[in-house]
């Protein structure tokens, strides 16, 4: 069947784009039909009222915590946080990285430690942070940096360590000392992997905020803001604290996407 519209007057076929508009809003169906059975189950009674509080309730709190100021304070303590711990981790996970991938020598020394190191599981270091640095906001960071780092270790070494062969032997070629090499070759062809491991670095490190506001509970933040819910069987508290983690953690996706896309064009565009 032709995928086309025909006007009654006899005007020329109007084509459906399935990759148009309709395509875009695919994606809300399962949300907007969980929202709405959530709105019935709230309003037929069928659910205990305080364990699944009304759309209604939680549309209160939400309004109650942005005019007052304290989703703000919350949110804006827990990107820094998120934030801080990034920069740190994304840095430190980037020289670490390159080290491991461009020196053999490095790599034979460093590389076993880190190997054993990785296959820990980040909530492990807890214990050992809190005894440490306290249970404030360094500790916090200092968690936070692990997050990131490992991702970000792990794809820049293998991106600059799968660098092609021939692009390596045209730069001898051409005569390049080792400092024009990694700078005109090997980082240039890594860089998609190492994108990656920034990218899950930012993820990483957000859901990592959640997990340490949670079982360092000094401070503020959002993970702070869901204890305090959880406390007081305020489950319309609980419910919209949910939401901010998961659409803070939907735009930091699709904002490291388009920076991905934008880097993606602008490489095109040199090449």
């Amino acid at each position: 069947m032709s995928n086309a519209a025909t006007n009654t007057n006899g005007a020329t076929p109007v084509p459906l784009d399935d990759n148009g508009d309709t395509r875009r809003w695919r994606g809300l169906v399962l949300p907007v039909a969980a929202i709405l059975l959530w709105w019935a189950l709230s309003r037929a009674d069928l659910v205990n009222s305080a364990l699944l509080v009304s759309p209604g309730k939680v549309l209160a709190t939400a309004a109650d915590q942005i005019t007052t100021g304290k989703l703000w304070r919350a949110l804006g303590a827990s990107l820094t946080r998120e934030l801080t711990g990034f920069v740190i981790g994304t840095s430190a996970g980037l020289l670490l990285g390159a080290l491991l991938g461009v020196s053999r020598w490095f790599n034979r020394l460093v590389g076993p430690s880190f190997n054993t190191f990785k296959q820990i599981s980040l909530f492990a270091w807890i214990p050992l942070i809190s005894v440490w640095f306290g249970l404030g906001d360094t500790a916090k960071v200092v968690f936070l940096s692990l997050a990131a780092l490992v991702p970000v270790v792990v794809n820049t070494c293998d991106g600059i360590r799968s660098t092609p062969k021939p692009l390596l032997e045209v730069a001898k070629v051409y005569r390049y000392t080792p400092v024009q090499t990694f700078f005109h070759v090997v980082l240039p062809a890594a860089t998609p992997a190492i994108f990656t491991g920034v990218y899950l670095a930012l993820i990483y490190s957000w859901l990592a905020t959640i997990g340490a506001e949670y079982l360092l509970v000094a401070g503020v933040g959002i993970g702070n803001l869901l204890i305090e819910g959880s406390e007081h069987f305020q489950m319309d508290l609980v419910i919209f604290g949910m939401f901010v983690v998961g659409l803070v953690g939907w735009l930091m996706n699709a904002l490291a996407r388009h920076v991905e896309r934008r880097l993606a064009h602008l490489r095109g565009a040199a090449q």
